[in-house]
């Protein structure tokens, strides 16, 4: 008898790589109206493989024993609703699921291999219809493609899981009322609608890299599943753009320093201090041949600029051999594309390594009085205490961390900035 502990990690794995692919197949069978009859199927052979394979053992195949359960009880349904409204029929892709002698073969047609890939990839796009708020989504694919329940998804937002489902709910009314169609753009569309995607995916590897919701900074689940998300744009032909390379390399780079970034006792450590020979040489490696593959094209999107930012980052030796000229110009051709007070802020820890404490105050201040919004930010606090730390005044350096905690609601980031004031005040 196979052991429980090896089902359920055989399935969860599993689980996060396929349900979305699922979801999207019965989606293209039932229609998005439908969306809660696709999703209750993949939880029905998800259960079915729980129960079969405590018994059973756990397949060869597991994947195709998944499928195929999924697809049997999707013909179940279609058995028993052929004569309902429930499923419009009239589609030409499901008149021949209303035939018993068309049914088998027809449904088939449905769970091909190289047809999954573009079903899944069309409901990524409909997921991120820019008429959706970017937390309905980010909501959304974690819970219907990425296979999160709604109390992992609501623990993540650090919010109940009531708030959760009201907004899968009105993500599916939207559908529903918008008559949306899980969708590939016409090429002619892409680069414009695939830029909403990214944005979306990048969200959701930032909630996962520095979680702003949660008690643990890193969510190495999440961040998985954003680069499954990016690496599934890949696999498509119609979607190798530039700009997607782009934002792989980011999220490689980021990823390979995950490890260094927190330490045994949960507490965040600074780029400075970090071990750098923990960090993922072959991760390193590979994001270096995506940014490679991104240099095509005429198009220079804010994701080659993190990147290459990321890149010089990942091969400086040390921290203070960290080639900041390089970067600040990356920062400065960043600002040209997008003028984002956070990318200013950024820049600025630039100016203080290169230039100083006095030109970064300076630079700092003016970026402060174009931006009101930034006076909410904890970063923008944060930085200010460290300028002033250098600029040997402990006492407004202090005023400004207190200021960036009461900001933050992330554990490790305010046990940081307690720290850097007891260091001070020490």
């Amino acid at each position: 008898m196979e052991s429980n502990d090896n089902i359920h990690s055989t399935l969860n794995h599993l689980f996060r790589q396929e349900s979305g692919k699922m979801v999207a197949v019965l989606v293209k069978i039932f229609g998005i109206e439908n969306i809660e009859i696709a999703e209750d199927v993949v939880q029905d052979a998800l259960v079915s493989a729980l129960e079969t394979w405590k018994f059973r053992g756990i397949p060869d195949n597991p994947k195709a024993w998944l499928y195929r359960t999924a697809r049997n009880k999707a013909i179940d349904i279609i058995r028993r609703k052929k004569h309902s409204k429930t499923i419009d029929f009239s589609d030409p892709e499901r008149k021949l699921l209303t035939s018993e002698y068309t049914l088998s073969s027809t449904m088939d047609n449905f769970w091909k291999e190289e047809y999954i890939q573009d079903d899944f990839l069309a409901m990524m796009y409909a997921c991120c219809h820019p008429d959706i708020s970017p937390e309905n989504q980010i909501t959304f694919i974690l819970k219907s493609l990425c296979g999160f329940s709604t109390k992992e998804v609501a623990k993540s937002f650090l919010t109940s899981e009531d708030t959760i489902s009201k907004r899968i709910y009105r993500t599916k009314e939207y559908f529903r009322k918008h008559q949306i169609r899980p969708e590939i753009p016409y090429p002619e569309e892409i680069t414009s609608k695939t830029s909403v995607v990214l944005n979306t995916i990048y969200l959701i590897f930032n909630e996962g890299y520095n979680s702003t919701h949660n008690d643990q900074l890193i969510r190495k689940d999440i961040i998985s599943q954003a680069l499954w998300l990016c690496k599934s744009l890949l696999d498509v032909e119609l979607t190798q753009l530039p700009e997607v390379y782009a934002l792989m390399a980011l999220m490689l780079f980021h990823t390979a320093r995950l490890d260094s970034r927190i330490n045994d006792q949960g507490e965040l450590i600074l780029l400075s201090d970090q071990d750098r020979t923990s960090w993922n040489k072959e991760l390193i490696a590979q994001g270096s041949r995506y940014l490679n593959q991104s240099a095509f094209g005429e198009s220079l999107s804010t994701y080659h600029l993190e990147a290459a930012i990321a890149y010089k980052h990942c091969v400086a030796d040390s921290y203070d051999n960290t080639d900041w000229k390089e970067i600040l110009k990356y920062y400065d051709l960043l600002l040209k594309i997008k003028k984002d007070p956070i990318v200013s802020l950024n820049r600025c820890l630039v100016i203080l390594e290169l230039y100083g404490a006095e030109k970064a105050l300076g630079t700092i201040q003016s970026i402060g009085e174009d931006h009101k919004l930034l006076e909410k930010y904890y970063l923008y606090y944060s930085i200010l205490g460290e300028i002033y730390e250098r600029l040997m005044k402990p006492t407004i350096a202090i005023e400004y961390y207190e200021k960036a905690i009461k900001l933050t609601q992330s554990d490790p980031e305010k046990r940081l900035l307690k720290h850097k004031m007891s260091k001070i005040l020490n």
